[in-house]
């Protein structure tokens, strides 16, 4: 093999001929032996074995390190294809052809772009997981311990696995939007409560956490569970709070109009407390006036209601008499007769002794009133129906008076109202009987299940009822009694046509009428309007009067019933009602 000029260059022109001829030269000048000459030849061809084997060898070995590249860079090519998991976007050559360098070449654009596209999806998947990072540990209160950026495991870049990142990290975002817009709820309620409470808000949410006042970015603020849940015991204690402060201003509002009413206090005295009392019946949700429960405001209606009660103890006397007042009118309004002098009297003694505190006269004439309604209303049904039989024997005793005006069909000035008012009176009389029954029955009933007597102004209401139906039968009687003498009188009527007139006897002296229990002329004691009586001779003088109204001292029945068999005129309290025919 011949070297070239290239491969010796301080040979110049000279071959490898040409050095041999050379050699050949000196040893002949010189006088080698040709075993020398062999020997030093063989030494030279093997001398240039030697080199070409180590070229060789270097040869060799670079084409080792090129497959080896080659190799690893198929390996790195299928790696990044298999982690992007999507080789669409890349030119990577499908067969291999052409040397080894060909096929480097080939490779080494596709390589680069992959490792291009890896680090920007290193890139995008750090900074995914680092937000995923960040709000994980803002959920979980340990932001401020996380350091540096999480590991990517670059085994798996995707962008599925990307999207299921960015889906995870949508989620987290939503829950961090939830949760701030709940504690900004909380932080919003906090400062709502502590206003009306009269409370320093930054004090109260700081104490929470401190990234909850106002100086603070919303973004900033804590959304850990454990802030929550501190938000939401605060939120808890303060409205607990506020519930426990309004009772107790509704009580102290309570005292106050009570006291107020007592004393008879001024309205411009009260309305010092407006503040105080316009709560009265509101309810937590609608105290939302700042400051309406501070403390300082309790403390001076307490105040307040201590200095009234002070000056109520002094007033004792007048605060206990009007009580009085107040439970007379009670008993006044529904008919019963208590002796207001004693109990005077005995209040009284009670302030004047002082073994009572007045605390105590109070309460025990509060709970005097609450019997005393309670028995008014347990007594209204029968009141009511007592008002309407009343009623009912006015017009009767109207009636009466109205059916002897022998002028009453004359066409005076108002004579068809009272027309039109006697035909209601007849349909309302004709109702006493079932009225007195349905009272006594009532009565009886209510007699039972209180096991004391219903009285009326004092008198027994039974009593008044059975006095009542005594009177009505005694005037059927008389009515019919005066009936039969009309009928036997009219022969004698005949008989004086014809044979000339006579003195008549003197009509028998006024009919006996039912008086009812609004008449005049009481006995026994009992209250003259209230009692019922026998009148013999009264005879209505109102019952003529030009507008019609009734006599409001005197009830009586009609005294022209026309004639009724004596079971029908019959009218016990216990008995059936009677229905008398109209006049």
């Amino acid at each position: 093999m011949a070297i070239t000029d290239a491969e010796n260059p301080l040979l110049g022109e000279t071959t490898c001929g040409s050095l041999l001829q050379k050699l050949q030269e000196i040893w002949d000048e010189v006088g080698e032996s040709d075993e020398e000459r062999d020997k030093m030849l063989l030494q030279i061809e093997q001398e240039c074995l030697d080199v070409y084997k180590r070229k060789v060898e270097q040869a060799a070995k670079s084409r080792a390190q090129l497959l080896q590249a080659l190799s690893d860079a198929k390996l790195e090519l299928s790696t990044l294809v298999s982690a992007l998991g999507d080789k669409s976007f890349v030119d990577i050559p499908e067969k291999a052809s052409g040397t080894i360098k060909e096929q480097l070449a080939a490779i080494a654009p596709a390589l680069k772009q992959l490792w291009k596209q890896k680090e920007e999806r290193v890139k995008e998947f750090s900074d995914v997981q680092s937000q995923i990072q960040k709000i994980c540990g803002e959920i979980a209160g340990n932001a401020s311990e996380q350091t540096g950026a999480p590991e990517v495991d670059e085994s798996d870049l995707s962008l599925k696995k990307l999207d299921e990142y960015q889906v995870k990290l949508q989620e987290l975002q939503k829950e961090k939007s939830d949760r701030l817009h709940k504690v900004l709820e909380f932080v919003s309620t906090v400062h709502d409560l502590c206003a009306v409470l009269g409370m320093d808000f930054f004090s109260t949410v700081t104490e929470v956490h401190p990234s909850l006042d106002d100086t603070t970015g919303v973004q900033s603020k804590s959304i850990s569970n454990d802030t929550l849940s501190r938000l939401a015991k605060t939120v808890s204690a303060l409205n607990e709070d506020k519930k426990q402060r309004l009772h107790k201003l509704q009580e102290l509002a309570t005292q106050l109009i009570d006291l107020w009413n007592l004393m008879d206090t001024p309205e411009e005295e009260r309305r010092l407390f407006n503040h105080v009392t316009c709560n009265i019946s509101a309810s937590v949700d609608e105290v939302t006036v700042p400051g309406a429960l501070a403390l300082d405001l309790i403390e001076q209606a307490e105040i307040e209601v201590e200095r009234l009660d002070q000056l109520k103890a002094s007033r004792m006397k007048e605060i206990a008499f009007k009580k009085q007042v107040e439970l007379e009118e009670i008993f006044s309004h529904v008919h019963i007769e208590i002796d207001p002098e004693a109990a005077r009297e005995k209040i009284m003694a009670l302030i004047d002794s002082g073994n009572v505190e007045p605390t105590e006269l109070l309460a025990d004439m509060d709970n005097q009133i609450a019997k005393a309604k309670e028995e008014a209303h347990s007594r209204k049904e029968i009141l009511d129906r007592v008002e309407k039989w009343m009623s009912a024997c006015e017009e009767e005793s109207w009636l009466d008076d109205y059916n002897r005006d022998e002028n009453r069909y004359n066409s005076s000035r108002g004579a068809h109202l009272n027309l039109k008012r006697a035909e209601k009176a007849r349909i309302l009389v004709n109702k006493i009987p079932g009225m007195v029954d349905t009272l006594v029955a009532k009565t009886r009933a209510w007699e039972e299940s209180r096991g004391i007597t219903f009285t009326y102004d004092g008198v027994p209401l039974l009593a008044m009822l059975d006095e009542y139906a005594m009177l009505r039968q005694e005037r059927e009687e008389e009515k019919r009694r005066h009936k039969d003498q009309k009928y036997s009188e009219q022969p004698n009527a005949e008989q004086e046509a014809i044979f000339g007139s006579r003195p008549s006897p003197a009509r028998a002296s006024g009919t006996k009428k039912v008086v009812g229990p609004r008449a005049n002329g009481g006995s026994n004691g009992t209250p003259p309007s209230r009692r019922l009586s026998l009148n013999a001779n009264q005879n209505g003088s109102r019952s003529g009067t030009k507008d019609g109204r009734r006599d409001s001292t005197k009830l009586a029945s009609p005294s022209n019933y026309v004639a009724t068999s004596k079971e029908d005129a019959v009218s016990h309290v216990s008995g059936t009602d009677p229905v008398p025919a109209s006049p």
